[in-house]
């Protein structure tokens, strides 16, 4: 279909890129394998020099150019990972790079692609938007335009990701791999179906921005209405035209995860294997619990790990909420001394953990009959919440669980 993603040229790029790469070995996770009953290993592309996979398409895709193409000057648009692997890979061959991002870029990576040497210009609410400006910028001033995904020479560059997972697994039964525009798993499945045509690759979109889905399902490129989904990384309405032949043909099946699974999986790689993985890199591994298959050699791309610190607390936060490891209970109460220490009692003698107390006398016009008290709760489990709902039940109140604002 084209003289880019050949054997030839996934070799040729799998060299190129070790240049500006870390090696980043299949991890083995036990306790993704005994969730899921099979054997689970993570690919942690977080682990790169600029936090994620996209390096190495960049760099691929600026080896080839002329350059004459590169002395003009390069510019992209990306919500973050692919900023930084233009930055750091014009930065290697010194030249200029300019960088186009959504307004809505988490700041680290905004200032981690400033570091590298590129001018940064925030535009749009979402990538699409910043595109669209970035060629216009690439049209007025002659820039070179380095596309995130829609781009073969890209895409060859992402599936080295393959050849590294082939090299230390060849046995591998399954891929999971993260779509936003589609580049990553184009490069990916497409090396994959040529090394093993049995290989299963499974492509793993966000629900609320799951572009690719609805494209193979119409036969065709479509552009969503809109996007709506935590993955900031991979929230595209419209995928990749030059690579939707190479997902149709090399894609096996696409799941859809919705973001509170993203949340609960942030909380698993963190506590389990001490990582930071951004949203988008999750995907892959809320899939795993999507799988009907067992005893099967699964590898999770990890894509990304560039999450800024407020996002971070935010989805540490409802992870706990999910989890039932933090949750609230409104209970009614006479409103006369010592009503408040008896709750306190019977939480106590269950090992809850009171972390917040809201205590409203307006909830009824005759405060002798209900105040309402309103506890936020820290716990084990859920197993742990329900023996204090239990408890506090045997004791007379009515306790009615509220949704949790920390």
């Amino acid at each position: 279909m084209s003289e880019m993603l050949t054997l030839e040229k996934f070799e040729e790029a799998s060299e190129i890129v070790k240049k500006v790469t870390s090696e980043t070995k299949l991890i083995y996770s036990d306790f993704l394998s005994a969730q899921t009953g099979n054997k689970v290993y993570l690919k942690p592309e977080n682990m790169q020099l600029t936090g994620a996979y996209k390096l190495r398409g960049a760099y691929y895709k600026i080896s080839t150019l002329s350059p004459e193409a590169r002395e003009k000057g390069l510019i992209t648009a990306s919500a973050g990972n692919h900023a930084q692997g233009v930055a750091y890979a014009a930065k290697k061959y010194n030249v200029n790079a300019v960088i186009v991002m959504p307004t809505t870029t988490p700041l680290m990576k905004v200032n981690r692609t400033k570091s590298y040497g590129a001018e940064v210009i925030l535009k749009g609410d979402v990538y699409d938007e910043a595109c669209e400006y970035a060629y216009q910028l690439a049209e007025e001033k002659g820039y070179t335009f380095i596309h995130p995904f829609d781009d073969l020479a890209v895409a060859t560059g992402q599936g080295t990701i393959a050849m590294e997972i082939f090299k230390e697994l060849p046995l591998v039964d399954i891929i999971l791999v993260p779509i936003g525009g589609g580049g990553l798993a184009t490069g990916v499945s497409t090396l994959a179906k040529l090394l093993n045509p049995k290989i299963h690759v499974i492509g793993v979109e966000p629900a609320g921005a799951n572009c690719m889905q609805a494209s193979l399902e119409a036969g065709e490129v479509v552009t969503l209405p809109g996007v709506n989904t935590i993955a900031d990384g991979t929230a595209v309405k419209t995928p990749g035209k030059e690579i939707f032949p190479y997902i149709k043909e090399n894609i096996d099946e696409i799941i859809a995860v919705p973001d509170e699974e993203l949340v609960v999986s942030f909380l698993d790689i963190v506590e389990n294997h001490k990582m930071i993985v951004e949203n988008s890199g999750l995907l892959t591994v809320a899939a795993l619990r999507h799988l009907s298959v067992k005893n099967k050699k699964v590898v999770s791309i990890l894509s990304g790990g560039n999450m800024d610190i407020i996002t971070m607390s935010s989805v540490v936060q409802q992870g706990l909420i999910f989890r039932d490891r933090i949750f609230t209970v409104s209970v009614l109460l006479p409103d006369k001394p010592g009503e408040l220490s008896k709750v306190s009692e019977v939480i106590a003698a269950q090992s809850g953990n009171v972390i917040k107390l809201e205590h409203n006398q307006f909830v009824s016009i005759n405060r002798n009959a209900a105040v309402e008290l309103r506890i936020t709760l820290e716990t084990f489990g859920t197993e742990h919440k329900n023996q204090i709902i239990k408890a506090l039940e045997e004791n007379g109140y009515q306790p009615r669980q509220v949704r949790t604002i920390i």
